[in-house]
């Protein structure tokens, strides 16, 4: 479904992504692991669109999308979950989520009934200010107002940051009844055990570019795992 080839993306002179090359098929669930710098978060800019300087490609279904502005990749069915969250935050639930419409073609009805399924607890909060949710719940809001757009792959960075461990269990399990669902997951993740429990496959990246490709199954059974992106980043500077 989705290929990067010699993906070379930034937002100067110096690009922060060097040739990066990765693919996730239809259905698959992939977690994008790195420490803090690596161009995870920029990568997941560069394929929608929203950072200024990129070259090689990024074909989704076929299509190369690199030249495509934002806009018209959301409307080839990529939506992102931004880190940070970024709720409209004088707006309501139900605002903030309409807005993850705007591509949508026909009746958005099905789409919230979908959405509040995955997470009553916006369901109960639908008319209430985005900005006095609790932190877990403005997550629960990013990653139902990017299903809004009724997307086929699912761009996630950094889902669990900073949430309590009862927020991380409600948010993993709506991301499991998606991925059971034949959703398309591509995934930035800190914490190895979510993100290896989730996932089928893995890419590290360090310092801008792929260093390791391996099924979570055998990373999981890796030693040296905790130390891992210290000794490949090592590597990679030398």
């Amino acid at each position: 479904m989705l290929r990067l080839h010699d993906l070379t993306a930034g937002y100067g002179a110096a690009p922060v992504l060097q040739s990066v090359s990765l693919q996730v098929g239809q259905g698959e669930t992939v977690a994008l692991l790195g420490p803090n710098g690596a161009g995870k978060s920029t990568l997941m800019a560069a394929m929608t669109g929203t950072v200024p300087h990129r070259s090689g490609r990024i074909d989704f279904d076929g299509k190369n999308l690199v030249d495509e502005k934002s806009h018209a990749i959301v409307s080839q069915g990529v939506a992102l979950v931004p880190e940070g969250r970024l709720v409209f935050a004088p707006f309501s639930v139900e605002d903030n989520l309409r807005l993850g419409t705007i591509r949508l073609k026909g009746d958005a009805r099905e789409r919230f009934d979908f959405v509040y399924a995955l997470f009553p607890r916006l369901a109960e909060r639908r008319r209430q200010a985005a900005g006095t949710l609790s932190g877990g719940e403005q997550q629960m809001l990013s990653i139902g107002r990017a299903l809004m757009s009724s997307p086929r792959l699912l761009l996630l960075d950094e889902p669990f940051l900073g949430l309590a461990p009862l927020v991380v269990s409600e948010i993993k399990t709506a991301l499991e009844r998606l991925r059971r669902s034949g959703l398309t997951l591509l995934m930035v993740e800190q914490k190895l055990d979510i993100a290896l429990a989730l996932a089928g496959r893995a890419y590290v990246l360090i310092k801008g570019r792929l260093v390791l490709e391996q099924s979570t199954a055998d990373l999981a059974r890796r030693p040296d795992l905790r130390d891992l992106y210290f000794s490949l980043a090592a590597a990679q500077g030398s």
